[in-house]
């Protein structure tokens, strides 16, 4: 079974969470996620956020400390996720996601999230 690391960004406003929604196209289609995305051969975390982040959502990143790590079974591989507590520079766009959303806590029950990222929920709600 492959291994894929893969990075998240926590990010906070005024109470609210971004949660970004996965295009129809991509695996796991449609579901809401932390933002991010796959850390590539040879690339740190922090630069693997940095260039998901500019390339989905059109903004900077300052990215701060590890809140969680998360390793899942999927169907024909593991997923091995780190998420960071990050501030964004730049208003989100959604350049190359389907949708995006500011969510509270509260609202998360509203969204549908893959395995891993509804263990970042579920941590997120018992803080």
């Amino acid at each position: 079974m492959s291994h894929i690391r893969v990075v998240a960004a926590e990010i906070e406003r005024d109470g609210a969470y971004l949660i970004t929604q996965r295009r129809p196209e991509a695996a796991l289609p449609l579901l809401w996620e932390f933002p991010g995305g796959r850390v590539l051969d040879g690339e740190s975390d922090g630069d693997a956020l940095r260039r998901t982040l500019h390339d989905r959502l059109d903004v900077g990143v300052q990215i701060g400390h590890r809140v969680l790590h998360v390793t899942h079974a999927y169907d024909g591989y593991t997923l091995d996720m780190v998420v960071y507590r990050c501030a964004i520079l730049g208003e989100p766009t959604g350049a190359r996601v389907h949708d995006l959303v500011w969510a509270r806590p509260e609202d998360f029950g509203r969204y549908k999230f893959p395995g891993a990222d509804q263990q970042t929920v579920d941590a997120l709600l018992r803080e």
